[in-house]
């Protein structure tokens, strides 16, 4: 049964290569079909509809909040001017000094990075860093990567992601925390590599022309009638990570604290309630693709973990898994394309049930799943070429998401595999 379970697995796979099926409604669909052939009931203890669906729909309710308000906090960033006068800011001190600038846009994106991920956090830092980059010469490519690395930089910070690999693997938010501290180092590394090496291989590039992506001149023409944040709103992407990282409060407070300090910060008292509401509705906006795939995601994690799973899968996934540290490292560097193209190790794909077999199955503690899964996490949220942030940063910059890919590949593979190597020294 393992291996029809397996074959039903790819098949699911295929079904979101191909785009016939969108990701969250393909992961329901394959929880349902593995809880069937793992014997489940249709009702009662252990079943399908009690166990699967109705408790599987919620078991990550803790990410969807914390999602909600980083999208919250994005929104306020966006409509209070802060993000976008950290980029001018940062463009205005470059001054017409290619990798300075981009350097310096580097940095926001890393910040806007830690408040929220996906296309959001790309545009925040995009929509004005991009233009300013290729203005002094940085080439198209590397503008939209240099986003895309940023916002890398960022992720091992993101609050909503410590919440999601804590409860989706059932480890302490410490835990978490430790290994993200331990990633950040690579990814801060292989971003500042990216920028410096294809800056000066790729010389510098005046092209005036930019292919602007719907909605952009609108936010931007927004920006500009606001004007500049007071210097001590800027400081409100730091905020949670104080909160969260040197005080240890809790990851909901610690993003409702970053809320509260950019609204207080830039807000009128008598504008307050309808900023904090029309930024609200806004953030569920950006939040709704999210939360329901990390619906489907609980889902198919409870199916993974039907005993009857379990059962078929442990034998077949114990013969395959290395166990020996330097094999570790070696099989899982060599399989990181696999997290692309929405693919098997996708950790918001099926890579998500994957990881849950493995830790469900014992084949490797719960924490070395940790490090396998965030750091091909590093891998997807940049290169990518059908996640949102990729497509949108590739378009707004005019060229593809394939030329990003290409470029930017090289770079997050080394940071996968140092995270690897941090995970097979520690765990195994």
């Amino acid at each position: 049964m393992g291996v029809v379970i397996l074959l039903v697995m790819a098949a699911g796979v295929a079904a979101m290569l191909s785009r016939k099926l969108p990701t969250a409604f393909a992961l329901v669909l394959l929880a349902v079909a593995i809880a069937f052939l793992a014997g489940a009931p249709v009702s009662g203890e252990g079943s399908v509809l009690d166990t699967v669906l109705q408790q599987g729909a919620p078991a990550l309710a803790a990410t969807m909040i914390a999602i909600l308000l980083g999208s919250w906090l994005g929104k306020l960033l966006e409509e209070t001017g802060i993000a976008g006068t950290l980029v001018r800011k940062i463009v205005e001190f470059g001054g017409d000094r290619p990798v300075f600038v981009a350097l310096g846009v580097l940095g926001v994106s890393a910040l806007v990075g830690t408040v929220t991920g996906s296309a959001p956090a790309a545009m925040l830092a995009g929509l004005i860093g991009i233009p300013a980059m290729i203005a002094v010469g940085i080439p198209k490519v590397t503008a939209a990567g240099t986003i895309l690395m940023g916002i890398a930089v960022g992720v091992p910070f993101e609050l909503p992601v410590w919440q999601f690999f804590s409860t989706a693997l059932d480890l302490p938010i410490p835990t978490v925390r430790g290994f993200m501290v331990k990633l950040f180092p690579f990814a801060l590394v292989a971003a500042v590599a990216y920028v410096l090496i294809e800056s000066r291989r790729r010389g510098v590039e005046h092209t005036w022309s930019l292919r602007t992506a719907p909605g952009g001149p609108t936010r931007g023409d927004r920006r500009r009638r606001l004007g500049d944040a007071p210097w001590y709103a800027l400081l409100t992407p730091v905020v949670p990570l104080v909160l969260a990282l040197g005080l240890e409060v809790a990851i909901i407070p610690s993003l409702l604290g970053g809320v509260l300090f950019a609204l207080v910060t830039t807000t009128r008292p008598r504008e307050m309630s309808r900023r904090l509401l029309r930024t609200l509705y806004g953030g569920f906006e950006v939040a709704a693709p999210p939360v329901v795939l990390f619906v489907a995601i609980g889902v198919l994690l409870a199916a993974v973990k039907l005993p009857g799973a379990v059962e078929a899968l442990q034998p077949l996934v114990e013969a395959v898994s290395p166990q020996n540290a330097v094999l570790f490292v070696l099989v899982f560097t060599l399989l990181v394309p696999l997290c692309l193209f929405r693919g098997p190790l996708n950790v918001y794909g099926l890579g998500a049930g994957i990881a849950g077999v493995l830790v469900a199955t014992g084949i490797y503690p719960a924490v070395a799943v940790l490090g396998m899964t965030a750091s091909y996490n590093q891998v997807f949220g940049v290169s990518d070429p059908t996640s949102t942030q990729t497509v949108w940063s590739a378009q707004y910059a005019g060229v593809s998401p394939h030329q990003v890919m290409v470029r930017t590949l090289p770079y997050v593979w080394v940071v996968a595999c140092g995270g690897l190597c941090i995970t097979a020294y520690t765990h195994l």
